[in-house]
């Protein structure tokens, strides 16, 4: 199932990466700009709750596509980028085992736990 997800991830990645080509940003924003969602991290500073609810909100996959589409609708690549790169980002997360933080810990995710101390490195 690990591989499956994986898979998954990586096409919806690449996906992201075509679509950002098809913006008129030069080709480097994107690997430039592709760890910025990991800001949401800073919201660890004022706790586990505070910490979860802002990564999680830079890392909530239907989150970056209301920013693409809000982007295309008004007709604003600056959203688009910001939504695709919230979605290749968290698509790159995933693939990784990286998911959605619980308020237990980061290391607490929707895909279990992660870390030198995981107990589920191959049950995902």
């Amino acid at each position: 199932m690990k591989q499956l997800i994986q898979l998954e991830e990586a096409a919806m990645f690449l996906f992201a990466a075509f679509l950002f080509s098809k913006l008129s940003f030069a080709w480097w924003w994107f690997p430039v700009l592709i760890l910025t969602p990991d800001i949401g991290m800073l919201g660890y500073v004022a706790g586990n709750k505070v910490g979860a609810i802002t990564y999680n909100l830079f890392h909530h996959k239907a989150i970056a596509l209301i920013i693409y589409v809000a982007g295309l609708y008004v007709g604003n690549q600056v959203l688009q980028l910001i939504g695709l790169i919230l979605f290749a980002h968290s698509s790159m997360d995933r693939f990784f085992g990286y998911g959605l933080k619980y308020f237990s810990g980061f290391q607490h995710t929707h895909l279990g736990e992660i870390g030198k101390d995981a107990k589920y490195a191959k049950n995902v």
